[in-house]
């Protein structure tokens, strides 16, 4: 019974570590899958009936074909890129599939900041909980915010260009039409969208977790000083006592 009290302070200490590393690798790890959902070539993929283009990969911000050309009497691929841009028509889950990834891809790094600073704050002598919790709810509500923006976008994405009619549209200059398409394909975005959003709640969980550790840590911090303090006032009155005594 005389180690109970100093293994189960150990312990809670190590599953304090567990929450704080676990938490701080998940929102590593959402951000960087972030970061590839955005720069994916992926969000639509397209074929065509044209002898000269069959498929085009549409990405975010850039479009990608396979041109077939003879050159030589030799028949040769090249992969082309085009920029998405205004002269393109660019249909409303498009654009907002753009502003919502790119929202959540800046403000990401944001909790990897956050966590890392509550990790630092836990390692001074003197850890203040108080911060670590401000710290902690950030990086909560900025991944809630970002799993909301990419299961919006990617999901609206999804439903109107495989279910739906998109506006979406080619600029007069791509080397085919759009009348000439004739397949949609499901690609690796959406289920690669909701991996990121699971990591992000697994995440939100680990922090959870350490925010209720870190609010009983601090009730229990305050429960020892007003014990302190209550055995001090307890201490100068028996001294106090004494000199009354010796005085009489």
């Amino acid at each position: 019974m005389v180690h109970f009290a100093p293994n189960t302070k150990r312990f809670a200490g190590v599953k304090e570590w567990i929450f704080r590393v676990t938490g701080f690798l998940f929102s590593l790890l959402s951000s960087g899958f972030g970061i590839i959902l955005a720069n994916s070539r992926y969000w639509r993929l397209w074929e065509f009936d044209d002898k000269v283009v069959q498929l085009v990969y549409i990405g975010l911000w850039e479009a990608y074909y396979h041109w077939e050309f003879n050159f030589s009497s030799t028949e040769t691929i090249i992969l082309v890129h085009s920029p998405v841009n205004s002269t393109w028509t660019i249909s409303p889950e498009f654009q907002c599939a753009r502003n919502l990834i790119l929202l959540a891809m800046l403000i990401k790094p944001l909790v990897v900041i956050f966590s890392s600073a509550a990790i630092k704050v836990s390692l001074i002598k003197a850890s203040v909980p108080e911060i670590q919790i401000v710290c902690y709810k950030f990086s909560v509500l900025i991944l809630i915010l970002s799993s909301l923006c990419t299961i919006i976008s990617v999901t609206w994405n999804h439903v109107v260009d495989l279910y739906g009619k998109t506006t979406l549209d080619f600029p007069p200059t791509f080397p085919v039409k759009k009348d000439a398409l004739i397949k949609k394909y499901s690609t690796h975005v959406f289920p690669m969208g909701l991996l990121t959003i699971t990591l992000s709640l697994f995440g939100v969980i680990m922090f959870l977790f350490e925010i209720r550790s870190l609010k009983i840590q601090s009730k229990l911090n305050a429960l020892h000083v007003s014990k302190q303090a209550d055995d001090r006032s307890i201490n100068e009155g028996s001294v106090i006592c004494k000199i009354c005594q010796e005085a009489t």
